[in-house]
């Protein structure tokens, strides 16, 4: 533990987590390594190297808030500890952590995985990982992950996730992987709702779901189909959304096999790009009412998980681009820039004018008030 008190509650949340070194190893304390962690990864840093460039930088700073009694961890310190960390171990400190702001974060929890694409490691036959994360779509957090084993999928993984959760009130959404009958009852267990893509995976469903609906996207009026239209317009791009929700759904031989099915809903999207148009239909399954407008809203807030995480983790932080692949390495990783980025999110909120998080990033690594004030942010 920190010999002062600090207000940074990454401090508190993940300083007790059990060190993976032998005594006679431990040259500098755990704390002090996962301090200059968590501040180099708010600051840009991508390497092993990059965290020993960083705390000679930024080494007045980080002397105001921990010992480092031995002076500066090597390139291999960090390599080793990071890398060695229990997972599991590092994943409940984050969940922990989650926990104690998660009453705020909205009612739409959005699940999807992504692959850290450069983290395979050939020499030890190593594949690259491929994590699934819940992320509140309003808040832009992420509330979870689970690594998906090898030689498997996110249907292993989506389950292991749920069980992480508070999903009380919560309204889960998947793509077409997640549509399984085992995944529907978990969440409904969990007293959450679901809206469910459905695609060729589910063929029956699919086509039933289809032909049902392509006999009320034209029609003006029907008392059995709630209609929502959303339009929107940015740039060289003109979106027409038509979404249809109907909970009459005695047609659907298998609606029994769906624990907690209400409703099923339908979406054409229509899209003006350059010119050019296209027309997209999409159905889903959902335990929620049959209510247009409000399924509309949610489906479209699923794709805030592509836009907010995944796109800003491969922007924002090169994450597709990081060589950490030993042993733990790129799954902890992966998680510190999950919390890196929460910290960036909640810190952005409460930002006295519109800042990227790119900008935000800068501002640390230029001014140590700046990284101090991200540390100390809370929800």
């Amino acid at each position: 533990m920190l010999n002062k008190p600090l207000p940074i509650d990454l401090v508190e949340y993940f300083s007790n987590i059990e060190d993976p070194r032998v005594e006679r190893q431990k040259l500098h304390a755990l704390s002090d390594i996962l301090f200059i962690v968590f501040c180099g990864s708010i600051c840009g840093v991508e390497s092993w190297e990059d965290f020993v460039v960083f705390s000679r930088a930024k080494l007045k700073f980080l002397k105001q808030h921990i010992p480092l009694a031995n002076g500066i961890p090597s390139k291999s310190t960090f390599q080793r500890v990071v890398s060695r960390l229990d997972p599991e171990a590092f994943r409940a400190c984050f969940l922990k952590w989650v926990a104690d702001f998660d009453s705020s974060l909205g009612d739409v929890i959005a699940i999807d995985g992504k692959v850290v694409r450069r983290s395979f490691n050939h020499a030890n036959e190593q594949s690259a990982i491929h994590m699934v994360s819940a992320f509140a779509a309003e808040a832009r957090l992420v509330l979870a992950q689970e690594k998906v084993d090898e030689k498997s999928n996110e249907i292993t993984a989506i389950p292991k996730l749920i069980d992480m959760l508070n999903l009380k009130g919560a309204t889960v959404t998947l793509d077409a992987m997640g549509c399984q009958k085992a995944i529907t009852q978990k969440i409904i267990e969990s007293d959450g709702h679901y809206v469910i893509a459905v695609k060729g995976n589910q063929k029956s469903l699919y086509e039933a779901i289809k032909n049902h609906f392509n006999n009320f996207f034209d029609m003006k009026n029907n008392k059995n189909v709630d209609v929502s239209v959303m339009e929107g317009a940015s740039r060289n791009r003109v979106e027409k959304r038509e979404c249809l929700a109907t909970d009459s759904i005695d047609w659907l031989k298998m609606k029994d096999d769906w624990v907690g099915i209400k409703s099923c809903v339908a979406i054409r999207s229509r899209r003006t790009i350059n010119g050019k148009e296209s027309t997209e239909y999409r159905y889903y399954i959902s335990s929620r009412p049959a209510n247009a407008e409000q399924h509309n809203k949610i489906i479209r807030s699923h794709w805030a998980i592509e836009n907010n995480l995944h796109w800003v983790l491969d922007v924002v932080f090169n994450e597709d681009d990081s060589r950490i692949h030993a042993k733990h390495g790129a799954e902890n990783m992966a998680m510190i820039r999950h919390v890196v980025m929460n910290k960036l999110r909640i810190a952005q909120s409460h930002y006295p004018r519109k800042i990227s998080l790119k900008g935000l990033r800068k501002s640390a690594g230029w001014n140590d008030d700046s990284l101090l004030s991200i540390l100390c942010q809370r929800i």
